[in-house]
């Protein structure tokens, strides 16, 4: 039975992640457009004190917001929402195959190339500088600051 368990374990390990489910209810699970576009009547279209419009227009006007926005972002998404994805997706590939295959490797070769230098470099301010400035501090180490105050 265990064996059994760790073997399903292992198939939905292994499952292709490009087949996932995906959630229906929950279309904005990491809340990248929390702050963004939710936008309601109230967000919008508000009387204060003293001027109201008859109700029925204010509630018609409610309706007409409410349904226009729900029917032109559905018909928006249908007619657009295929295409942009297609770019969308396009261009992450782009962005991951250049960083894959140009951006990486260069940082490596770069790091690689300055380890080098870098080597160098130390053994130059060791050589040169470090007996300098060891010297200095010698010389220097003795001098004594006084602050008097005079009246």
């Amino acid at each position: 039975m265990a064996e059994e368990q760790t073997e399903l374990e292992e198939r939905i390990i292994i499952k292709d992640q490009h087949v996932k489910e995906i959630d229906l209810v929950n279309r904005d699970p990491k809340h990248i457009n929390e702050d963004v576009v939710k936008v309601d009547f109230e967000d919008v279209i508000a009387e204060p004190v003293g001027t109201y419009s008859f109700d029925g227009v204010w509630k018609a006007s409610y309706t007409t917001f409410t349904v226009s926005k729900y029917w032109c972002y559905r018909l928006l998404s249908a007619i657009l929402g295929i295409p942009l994805a297609v770019i969308w997706g396009f261009l992450f590939a782009l962005i991951s195959f250049c960083h894959i295959w140009a951006v990486v490797p260069c940082i490596k070769s770069y790091l690689i190339e300055i380890q080098c230098v870098s080597r160098i470099y130390s053994l130059c301010i060791h050589t040169f500088c470090d007996p300098l400035f060891e010297a200095l501090s010698k010389i220097c180490g003795n001098i004594r600051v006084a602050l008097r105050k005079e009246i």
